[in-house]
């Protein structure tokens, strides 16, 4: 039997779909419809709200399009759920952010008056620019699962010629594995070398700080740093996606976010809302490979007077545990870091008090902290309640034991970042 013929036989579910396309306007427009025509690819409209519905049936899904034009703060912080799962699956997604009265030339396709900006870039792009990310994501999805080629068994001449060559493969691939491994490892605590380790814990202000990743590297980083005498900022941001790429983003993160400018002998510190637009443009304008996203919430504090001023890109809101009150999460707008180069990020201001708790979380710590329900709103959990009005190092110490103990599903699992102060 010649090669070519074991891998002849292709089988792929007869309920598969090539394409989820994910917008708001009830339509795809006409170009990408005549692609997927052109192309022979099986695809389904779904409005964004109603991506639950096909949680489940992720694994019968190629690639994802989010058409998210027009989208607003609560929609973007929508995507970066939605996104994170996808990248959980190994599904590619394809953000499309705009239209452009721009045309560019198709190889493909008859020219058309407009064409598309994809996320991470603010360039005009064809639509055989679309095809070819359409294309890759399919490959590398039906190739991750199994379905694209399920090649026929060969006979047993040829099975004794591929049992050797597998062991050699198998011996070859043991050790790219363990060298592999070693290099996660050491790029782990690299990562781990840029966080903050030493607290500015005064007689006023004491503070704890959990960091788990889910791998060897994480897509989580997290800073408590003084910027002057009166002021601490801090913060946690959380990259969409997993693995190197996400830890590498975490590095660009803590480089690229400017907290004051200095000119002459004099200093000014930015506000909240000034240093997530400025991550936004510089995230923005670096047009990341694999369209990654970000999500932060950055905080203020003035030591003498216990301000909190805070501002947040996408990201879980923080939680006020204040004395003999129910925990309070503090709502505010804004979207997600390196989509929207124009975004604008609001901020709010807290007055502080005696025993008050802060906490900062990234989404990997949400199952342990509470859940959303579309009725009741965000509930805490039994467990997080009993423990939140602990001493924040003890809480700290409870709240790892909690992560360590729990049962959660493996899909689920995530990176698990905290940052936490307690007003003395």
């Amino acid at each position: 039997m010649e090669k070519a013929e074991l891998l002849s036989t292709i089988e792929l579910p007869k309920s598969f779909t090539d394409i989820l396309y994910l917008t708001n306007h009830n339509q795809i427009p006409s170009e990408i419809k005549r692609l997927l025509r052109q192309r022979k690819l099986s695809y389904r409209i779904l409005p964004i709200d109603k991506f639950s519905t096909v949680r489940g049936q992720l694994n019968m899904i190629g690639t994802v399009v989010i058409d998210a034009e027009g989208s607003d703060a609560m929609q973007q912080q929508k995507l970066a759920r939605i996104i994170e799962s996808l990248e959980m699956e190994n599904i590619g997604v394809i953000l499309l952010t705009e239209r452009m009265e721009m045309p560019v030339k198709s190889f493909s396709l008859s020219p058309a008056k407009s064409s598309f900006t994809m996320g991470g870039t603010t360039e005009a792009v064809s639509i055989d620019d679309l095809w070819v990310r359409v294309s890759v994501n399919l490959a590398y999805r039906k190739k991750s699962t199994g379905m694209a080629v399920k090649p026929a068994l060969p006979p047993k001449q040829v099975q004794t010629i591929y049992k050797n060559k597998l062991a050699q493969q198998l011996s070859m691939t043991g050790a790219m594995v363990d060298n592999l491994t070693e290099q996660l490892r050491l790029a782990g605590l690299v990562q781990q070398d840029f966080l903050q380790t030493e607290m500015p814990n005064t007689d006023k202000i004491h503070w704890a700080t959990v960091f788990l990743p889910a791998e060897w590297v994480s897509g989580d980083i997290y800073d408590v740093v003084r910027i002057d005498e009166q002021h601490i900022a801090f913060y946690v941001a959380d990259v969409v996606g997993h693995g190197m790429p996400a830890a590498l983003l975490t590095i660009f993160l803590k480089q690229a976010m400017v907290l004051r400018e200095t000119v002459e002998n004099n200093y000014r510190i930015f506000s909240p809302a000034e240093v997530m637009k400025h991550l936004n443009v510089r995230m923005a304008a670096q047009k990341l490979s694999g369209y990654q996203f970000a999500t932060c919430c950055y905080c203020l504090l003035d030591t003498k007077t216990l301000q909190l001023t805070f501002a947040r890109a996408g990201h879980p809101y923080p939680i006020l545990i204040r004395p003999g009150e129910a925990p309070e999460r503090l709502e505010i707008r804004g979207s997600l870091l390196g989509v929207f180069g124009q975004s604008e990020y609001p901020q709010q201001t807290l007055q502080l008090q005696s025993g008050d708790k802060l906490l900062l979380y990234s989404d990997g710590a949400e199952p342990f902290i509470g859940r959303f329900d579309d009725e009741s709103g965000f509930n805490f959990s039994e467990k997080f309640s009993n423990i939140m009005n602990l001493p924040i190092v003890e809480m700290r110490d409870k709240f790892r034991e909690l992560t360590q103990s729990q049962k959660i599903d493996p899909a689920e699992f995530d990176d698990i970042t905290t940052v936490s102060l307690e007003i003395m």
